[in-house]
């Protein structure tokens, strides 16, 4: 689409960029580099209004929606139509005595977490400060202490959320809409606020432990038993990748295959320390800095890259984790596999099994853990890299159910029907097709890991 066929651009407050415009480069920039949105028309919002008037404008011109707040989760790349970014709405309303917060659709976690924590409070946050809030709970939201309190998504109170049809709803437990819009990542609309619980936490044990080369399978194989049988107060991962060999990198990792495993515990210190002792054991360690932590830290126990770079990633999750599969997840992802990849696994089940009041799209609850690989740059071609990470799939294949959405990472030519068939239950999937048919039947927000309407 051409910036001399778009007309009755829409009013708004926040400001309108086409092509060519100043400022149109900066507004499309997201976290995500490898994928870039390319919409005719741009909508700087700054409040619901100016969502509501952008989508009346798209519906009445037939034009697909995407929405970017951080960029983070971009996968399916609009070529054309039109991109609202909430960014600039970014207000945060603490209920301390209610334990709530509203957030607006461009809150980043880090802006939370500093506004909740001021009430002795922390939200249910992942492991990037950068993320929006928004886009992660819409997912399904499986944070730091996921296995305690299960996905943020089942902690929402009410959505604020503009449909196709141009209608600001305000939807609660209960209303037809509301448990469909939480897991299926932006399908029925642009959320411009959401209601969240906050949970009494100030502090958390966490950290990381490294290990180096040759104790990296026996790293993996002790986090493997150890999560068998610890408390649900403790969540856990575990991630592999070889360190490339650069000046930018520390000295001590260029060069060196390295296992880490990331842990957040709400118990005290001295239990976290009792925990921990069996992963101590396997042998020395590049880093250890397990501790006790201000919340407000709590962004230290991943480290996730703050800058902005080009990713591909793929998930399953899996009903159990014998050695078997871990030793043909090490085969496959390791420094000699030909793929540059961040991989790993997390530990889920605790609170994630049980399903909330509020029964949202969030399925798979069986799964123990989920298994991800992340490409690196330099794995060549797109098609290489779906190809490796396809092989990467296959090698859990018998202990794998499905997908999780907030794990599925840019990847936009792996976004077809089956990928998204497989986050859902097959009743699951079929409800929200029949819903899409009935709240956007022209399929206006398709930009995202698509449910098509039935």
């Amino acid at each position: 689409m051409t910036k001399t066929a778009i007309t009755e651009l829409p009013a708004t407050t926040g400001p309108v960029f086409q092509p060519g415009d100043t400022g149109y480069d900066a507004e499309i920039a997201g976290y995500q580099t490898g994928y870039t949105h390319q919409p005719a028309v741009i909508v700087g919002a700054v409040h619901a209004e100016d969502v509501r008037a952008t989508v009346e404008y798209a519906a009445r011109h037939g034009l697909p929606v995407a929405v970017q707040a951080t960029g983070h989760g971009l996968s399916v790349a609009a070529d054309g139509g039109v991109l609202i970014n909430t960014r600039r709405m970014t207000d945060i309303r603490i209920d301390a005595q209610a334990r709530t917060a509203r957030v607006a659709a461009g809150v980043q976690a880090g802006a939370l977490i500093e506004a909740a924590v001021e009430h002795g409070l922390a939200p249910l946050n992942g492991s990037s400060n950068s993320v929006g809030v928004i886009g992660y709970t819409l997912g399904g939201g499986i944070g730091l202490l996921a296995r305690e309190y299960g996905y943020a998504a089942e902690h929402v109170r009410a959505i604020d959320i503009v449909t196709a049809d141009g209608r600001l709803r305000h939807l609660k437990p209960g209303d037809e809409l509301f448990g469909a819009v939480l897991g299926t990542g932006g399908n029925f609309g642009v959320v411009t606020a959401l209601e969240i619980d906050l949970i009494p936490v100030t502090t958390v044990y966490g950290g990381q432990l490294q290990f180096e080369g040759a104790l990296v399978p026996r790293a993996l194989e002790a986090w493997r038993l150890w999560t068998a049988d610890v408390p649900e107060q403790l969540t856990s991962a575990i991630g592999m990748l070889s360190f490339p060999d650069i000046p930018q990198m520390p000295e001590a990792m260029r060069g060196k295959y390295v296992a880490t495993i990331s842990l957040a515990f709400t118990g005290s210190a001295e239990e976290g320390e009792r925990l921990v002792a069996p992963l101590r054991e396997v042998g020395p360690r590049l880093a250890d800095d397990l501790r006790v932590m201000p919340y407000l830290e709590s962004h230290a126990i991943h480290r996730d890259p703050p800058t902005p770079h080009a990713y591909t990633a793929t998930n399953v999750l899996l009903t159990e984790l014998p050695a078997d599969a871990t030793d043909a997840f090490l085969e496959a992802t390791g420094p000699d596999s030909g793929l540059p990849v961040v991989a790993g696994f997390r530990h889920l089940g605790g609170a994630l099994r049980r399903r909330g009041p509020a029964g949202i799209s969030v399925d798979h609850r069986e799964a123990e853990y989920v298994a991800r690989a992340i490409s690196m740059p330099g794995g060549g071609t797109p098609e290489a890299v779906r190809e490796r990470l396809s092989q990467i799939q296959k090698t859990l294949s018998p202990w794998t159910i499905g997908h999780n959405p907030n794990f599925l990472y840019g990847g936009g030519d792996f976004a077809d029907e089956a990928q998204t068939k497989a986050i859902y239950d097959d009743g699951t999937y079929d409800r929200l097709a029949a819903l899409k048919a009935e709240y956007d039947p022209r399929n206006l927000f398709r930009h995202n890991r698509n449910i098509r309407p039935l």
